[in-house]
């Protein structure tokens, strides 16, 4: 059964814990640096899929919330929103359809803010223990998946109208890449943290 009241460790914390406080400030920005660094590149990749691409953004920002924690992965996407704010390239389609807040505002808004608050909540259930297991990470997931489109779904209707084919627009269309990668973040998880204490064994053999 899922804790849901003790605090675990996160995987980066495992993977680089700190130890006072001015290191974690200067683990945290790179970290955090790296975290955004990541997410634009996984914007920008596309995989052809039917019927509409596949893009990693979704996974990418999962995948970070989980690592992270709630507090890092929060921090991190609030300086990724503000990398695009300042008019950098690092979401899916900039600068072709846009860069800036004119492109935050636009179709897309919903979904950046559903972004931070997937990675915050994912985070959260992470620090939980939900990421031990496959079945705790696909849950976990999936909660952080809903919460990227509620707000995503409701901004698009809000800006063009609810008598238009919101849902076609901006759900269905991506159902089966959301499978794909929601499957794959739900083992990558676990396989991870199976990994790191195969190797922490291994070290204590040979010590």
């Amino acid at each position: 059964m899922m804790q849901t009241s003790q605090v675990h460790n996160t995987l980066i914390g495992a993977i680089w814990p700190s130890t006072d406080r001015s290191s974690a400030l200067m683990r945290n920005a790179v970290l955090a640096l790296a975290g955004t660094m990541f997410l634009a590149l996984s914007a920008k990749i596309q995989v052809p899929l039917w019927p509409v691409p596949m893009t990693f953004g979704t996974l990418a920002v999962l995948m970070v919330g989980m690592a992270y924690g709630w507090r890092l992965a929060g921090a991190t996407l609030m300086l990724y929103m503000a990398q695009g704010a300042m008019g950098l390239p690092v979401f899916a389609g900039t600068p072709e359809k846009g860069i800036g807040l004119a492109y935050m505002m636009g179709g897309t808004g919903g979904y950046l803010i559903g972004y931070v608050l997937a990675a915050m909540a994912v985070g959260w259930l992470a620090e939980k223990g939900w990421d031990r297991t496959v079945l705790g990470a696909a849950l976990a997931m999936l909660i952080g998946n809903a919460l990227i489109y509620v707000p995503g779904v409701i901004w698009l209707g809000a800006l063009l109208g609810w008598d238009k084919p919101i849902l076609e627009w901006g759900f269905t269309p991506f159902i089966l890449g959301d499978v794909i990668k929601l499957g794959l973040a739900m083992f990558l998880m676990p396989m991870a943290w199976h990994f790191l204490g195969k190797r922490s064994r291994s070290q204590d053999i040979n010590t």
